[in-house]
């Protein structure tokens, strides 16, 4: 009996010894401990079109620790205009590395017609403005910390792209009818790229209905970049007497292209009245 008694008396003293090692250890941990500071980097766009585009909210994590932390727990709400669209975020566990900054970013999906009656009043703004709301939390040895992922601002409103007709040129011309090249310059008016679908329309050369227009893909154009496209079209002279007239004299001529340019799933009106010189 005296032997148990002992042993149970030694086990207790050797359990509130590590217990107070644990808590040596933490108090320790919470003393040698500086907490993170989040600071907002910038908002970007990406994969911008005129039917959507992306913005990434970016957040810089310090940690000034010798060890690296962990997300705990995000919550997070990306508003355009005042109405609540679709964001993403990062994953719960995410690294935060020792000594050093880590980027965090977070997504935004922004449909333009889902938060504007008339899309093309909203493509002739330059600005729209967002508000981001949340929390963002990270395990640390002194417990989660959270901190405010509060940021109003705004961001670069896609710019439907300018069309322009250069000095067509005149490659065939006979009794009936003559082939005709129109170079077109489009330049990209935003600072990031932008992808055109394609632009097609009803041309009118002189005030005579002559044929209808179409580039096909024109792939992403660079920011504030500029790509010419020559269309050949055949005009019979039959059905468009005026054409006919103008082609013949060369010089000026009033040039017209009604129809639409295309930006992924996003067509807009595109209506172009030139009066440009014909070549030989």
């Amino acid at each position: 009996m005296f032997i148990m008694k002992r042993a149970f008396l030694v086990l207790a003293v050797l359990g509130l010894t590590t217990l107070s090692g644990c808590a040596a250890i933490q108090n320790l941990l919470k003393g040698a401990f500086k907490k993170p500071t989040l600071s907002f980097k910038t908002a970007r766009l990406a994969d911008a079109s005129l039917s959507d585009a992306t913005i990434n909210l970016v957040y810089e994590l310090n940690n000034p620790n010798g060890f690296g932390l962990n997300l705990a727990d995000v919550d997070y709400a990306f508003f355009v205009e005042g109405k609540q669209v679709v964001a993403g975020k990062p994953r719960s566990g995410l690294a935060l590395k020792a000594n050093g900054k880590s980027e965090l970013v977070f997504p935004a999906n922004v449909k333009f017609a889902d938060i504007v009656p008339v899309l093309e009043t909203f493509l002739k703004k330059d600005t729209a403005a967002f508000r981001a709301q949340g929390s963002l939390g990270v395990k640390t040895p002194v417990g989660v910390l959270s901190f405010p992922l509060a940021k109003e601002g705004t961001f670069e409103v896609p710019k439907v792209p300018q069309v322009s007709f250069q000095a067509p040129r005149i490659k065939d011309i006979t009794l009936t009818g003559a082939t005709v090249e129109f170079p077109l310059s489009i330049t990209n008016r935003n600072s990031f790229a932008l992808p055109v679908s394609g632009i097609t329309g009803a041309l009118k050369v002189a005030g005579a209905d002559v044929g209808t227009l179409s580039t096909g893909n024109l792939g992403k154009l660079d920011g504030s970049g500029t790509k010419q496209v020559t269309l050949p079209l055949t005009i019979n002279f039959a059905r468009a007497a005026n054409a006919a007239l103008a082609l013949r004299s060369g010089g000026n001529a009033q040039v017209r292209l009604d129809g639409k340019l295309t930006s992924e799933s996003q067509s807009v009106p595109l209506s172009l009245n030139q009066l440009v010189n014909f070549v030989k």
